[in-house]
């Protein structure tokens, strides 16, 4: 039996990702705080731990080891150093949750290749502040550059979807329900974006089907400019939307990017993982949200 562990498996795409792995009969070993309570039960197993703990962590994985390890959490260098250290030996395969954010805007189509993380330089000085992009392009240097075990890192665009915490798409519904402005600088800009549920049974993939390793982009199929996702929000609300190029912080879009923010999905794509079409999905989640918020 496979013996999988996530850190990062009590909510959003990660609770997707352990139904996915217990569907499978896959034995599962959830890594938390616990914080968040999950529904597990007794068909997991837990490590109630701190990751930011290294020594803690170190005694809580002790001398277990994993086929798969799930990496839902790691935002920094000084995450990343301590877990090659404690995996070393125990990890078959480690998979990497990372960011669309180690690409800059405006840039074209991002491929992997374009922040080659396994030659990045890497910060030193574990206190260093970093942004959260440049937090996830030095994880991904150090797992590629000093683990002894084969990695990959899933550089995921914005996830959406119903059980999204952030609820950065319900910030549009609701404003627009209520009539509020948002500001958005840009409306020609083109994003992407994944579903939450997408992103778990991509993970799962890359994990236990897929012998990928290094970055790997991971979106939905199709762009969306913010000026037709406004119409589609404007569509599945059944009103129309106040935008403005200028407003105050507290109605600035989470999605208002300055330009376009887009990823090529080939390498996934080459290896046989077949993505969601995000006009598909998008327009038929927006509705939800509107029909939930007017209950």
């Amino acid at each position: 039996m496979t013996n999988v562990l996530v850190l990062g498996g009590t909510r959003f795409f990660g609770k997707n990702l352990v139904e996915l792995l217990l569907k499978e009969q896959i034995k599962v070993t959830l890594l938390t705080r616990g914080k968040t309570e999950d529904e597990f039960g007794d068909q997991v197993q837990r490590l109630v731990v701190d990751r930011e703990d290294a020594v803690a962590l170190e005694k809580a994985i002790g001398d277990q080891q994993y086929d798969v390890v799930y990496d839902n959490i790691c935002f920094t260098p000084q995450q990343a150093r301590e877990a090659v250290s404690i995996f070393q030996n125990k990890a078959k395969r480690y998979i990497l949750t990372s960011s669309l954010s180690v690409y800059d805007f405006g840039t074209g189509i991002c491929h992997e290749s374009d922040v080659d993380t396994h030659h990045y330089t890497i910060d030193a000085d574990p206190e260093a502040e970093l942004s959260y992009g440049e937090g996830k392009r030095q994880a991904e240097a150090v797992f590629f550059q000093q683990a002894d075990f084969p990695v990959a890192a899933v550089r995921f665009p914005i996830v959406l979807g119903p059980n999204d915490y952030t609820k950065r798409l319900h910030f549009h519904v609701e404003r627009v329900l209520s009539g509020k402005v948002i500001g958005i600088s840009n409306l020609e800009a083109q994003m992407n974006f994944i579903h939450e549920q997408e992103a778990a049974e991509f993970l799962f993939w890359l994990g236990i089907s897929s012998e990928l390793t290094g970055p790997v982009n991971a979106r939905s199929d199709g762009e969306v400019s913010l000026r037709e996702l406004v119409e589609w929000i404007e569509q599945g609300t059944e009103q129309q939307a106040i935008i403005q190029s200028e407003t105050d912080d507290e109605a600035q879009s989470p999605f208002g990017v300055p330009d376009s923010w887009i990823m090529d999905t080939s390498k996934a794509k080459q290896d046989g993982f077949q993505f969601y079409v995000l006009s598909e999905w998008m327009p038929a989640l927006i509705k939800q949200m509107a029909t939930q918020t007017n209950r």
